[in-house]
């Protein structure tokens, strides 16, 4: 098999692709991760999830996507100006999360803290693959990236999700609704053609990356209750309990 043929063959590969094989955890920290398509309540979700942490007395720390300041300047011109490919966006998102995987979530993992994420790699992932890059190149982008302990996905209805957004506000931006990719003149229905093909990607991911889906068209408590049964169950968190002298 020539190079060409190869190349061929891992762009066909299913979605949701192989991931890389990642180092054993060499960390006391744990890591718990939110995903979901925009308007599926995961950042509610994660909003509640960290205060009750926070009241319990627990030493966390919360990140969010594309919040790297080292790249948000390139980021919003890029994004104003209209000038991002689905390539490039692929890799300044890239650029932004690890940016903020080595100067926040690796070195608060290894100090034993609990880090929450709202989206994490697969978010990259799952938009990039919506946008049509072949999702095996797309994660090795993020294989140096601890694996979490928990990773939450929030699956809902796009309909809903689209009510949920125009409920806050005027109009969907031109990003979210993936105008960039021509899907239709129409952002709504842009909206849904787009953030349908990232459920269908996150979708893929389910069991190859251990997600634990919640029904995000569930009461807000209820999604809670579970959400803190699980991180409960599968993390010791008496180890992040901040002592007096710590705070």
């Amino acid at each position: 098999m020539n190079e060409s043929q190869e190349g061929m063959k891992r762009a066909a590969l299913p979605l949701g692709g192989e991931a890389p094989a990642r180092k054993e955890r060499d960390y006391p920290g744990a890591l718990i991760v939110v995903e979901g398509i925009d308007g599926s309540g995961k950042s509610t979700q994660l909003y509640l999830l960290r205060r009750w942490l926070e009241l319990s007395n627990y030493k966390m720390h919360f990140t969010e996507w594309n919040s790297s300041p080292l790249v948000a300047s390139v980021t919003s011109r890029g994004k104003k100006g209209r000038m991002l490919t689905p390539t490039t966006f692929s890799m300044i998102h890239a650029a932004d999360f690890a940016d903020r995987c080595e100067r926040q979530i690796i070195p608060l993992l290894s100090a034993g803290y609990l880090v929450l994420a709202d989206r994490y790699l697969y978010t990259g992932i799952a938009r990039d693959g919506g946008r049509g890059m072949p999702v095996d190149w797309v994660r090795k982008l993020y294989s140096f990236a601890p694996k979490p302990d928990i990773t939450f996905y929030f699956r809902g209805s796009v309909d809903v999700s689209l009510r949920r957004i125009l409920g806050g506000r005027s109009q969907l931006s031109y990003h979210e609704a993936g105008m960039d990719m021509g899907f239709s003149l129409n952002p709504l229905e842009s909206f849904k053609i787009f953030q349908g093909r990232i459920q269908d990607q996150y979708d893929a991911m389910v069991k190859r990356d251990d997600f634990i889906q919640i029904d995000a068209l569930q009461p807000v408590a209820t999604q809670q209750e579970q959400v803190r049964e699980v991180v409960a169950s599968k993390i010791d968190l008496s180890r992040f309990e901040l002592n007096r002298g710590d705070q």
